[in-house]
């Protein structure tokens, strides 16, 4: 395991990462933030960074549509906010 200052890790950024990579235990320490594990993200855990907005659109559009049809519900805005606090628990 080896400690670094934030200094340290940004000078040499690369260095660290590939430690990481290698499997090397690497934590960062702030003397104002506190200290922080640096940890590869496993393929499946990859964040998702980019939103197919268009997909979004249409979806949202065919479920306005079902609605108008009398084939879907909408969700109430309690139920629409019970789920996102299920989701941050």
């Amino acid at each position: 395991m080896i400690v670094i200052s934030t200094r340290d890790f940004r000078m040499n950024q690369t260095k660290f990462l590939d430690m990481v990579n290698k499997g090397e235990d690497v934590i960062l320490k702030s003397r104002n933030r506190g200290s922080f594990r640096i940890t590869p993200i496993k393929h499946e855990e990859k964040i998702k960074t980019k939103r197919d907005i268009t997909t979004e659109v249409v979806n949202g559009l065919t479920e306005f549509k079902e609605y108008l049809d009398g084939k879907r519900e909408l969700q109430t805005v309690d139920s629409l906010i019970d789920e996102l606090r299920a989701i941050n628990s």
